[in-house]
């Protein structure tokens, strides 16, 4: 699509018609009318995906969560400063330095424009779920799972996955061959540590 000059930005995708993708070897009736189709059905995109879409430089996918879960709205990220960027779990100087500086480029905010001018509206979806309010950070290796599937595990159930412990961290998960730093931590700030059968437990609703 971009070879053909069809999208010059993301926002182009929303602008596509399938006489225009007909016009291209690789798309028939069918495949053509999915990807339309597709393409209108993502009008609203969780606002996570929509940070992490961006190519903000250093948004990985993590921190596009954590970043959606404090401001809740593309416009308040928009006006955040630095000070208020580095409150968020994970954010530090370099991160909320590349945030204000994205939105501070005029061609970024003409691009948001063009999105909400095509009635892309990113959402935040509240969390809801039996882990509302607790958040976890794991340490060493789980034998039952990876971090990312704990990850999704505990978003999925509304909680909150943190890459280090913090004041407000809930459960330290510890599994093998365990991080001395985040251990120390977690005493420090009174966390509670729990080992693998613990969490997953907790996951089980047990």
């Amino acid at each position: 699509l971009v070879d053909a000059g069809l999208v010059r930005d993301l926002a182009d995708i929303y602008l596509l018609e399938k006489k225009q993708l007909l016009a291209l070897e690789r798309f028939a009736e069918i495949s053509a009318q999915k990807l339309i189709t597709a393409i209108a059905d993502k009008k609203h995109p969780n606002l996570e995906r929509f940070l992490y879409g961006l190519g903000i430089r250093h948004i990985g996918a993590q921190t596009a969560i954590d970043l959606a879960n404090h401001f809740e709205s593309i416009e308040r990220l928009a006006l955040a400063t630095i000070d208020e960027l580095r409150k968020v779990d994970g954010v530090g100087e370099i991160v909320a330095e590349s945030v204000v500086a994205w939105f501070a480029d005029e061609d970024n905010m003409k691009l948001l424009q063009k999105f909400a001018d095509l009635g892309v509206a990113p959402q935040f979806n509240k969390k809801s779920g039996r882990l509302v309010g607790q958040s976890f950070v794991i340490t060493g290796t789980l034998q039952s799972m990876g971090r990312d599937a704990a990850a999704d595990n505990i978003r999925e159930l509304g909680g909150t996955f943190q890459t280090a412990v913090a004041k407000d961290t809930t459960y330290l998960v510890a599994g093998g061959k365990v991080g001395a730093s985040k251990l120390k931590k977690a005493e420090q700030y009174g966390t509670k540590i729990i080992d693998e059968q613990e969490f997953l437990a907790i996951i089980a609703g047990k």
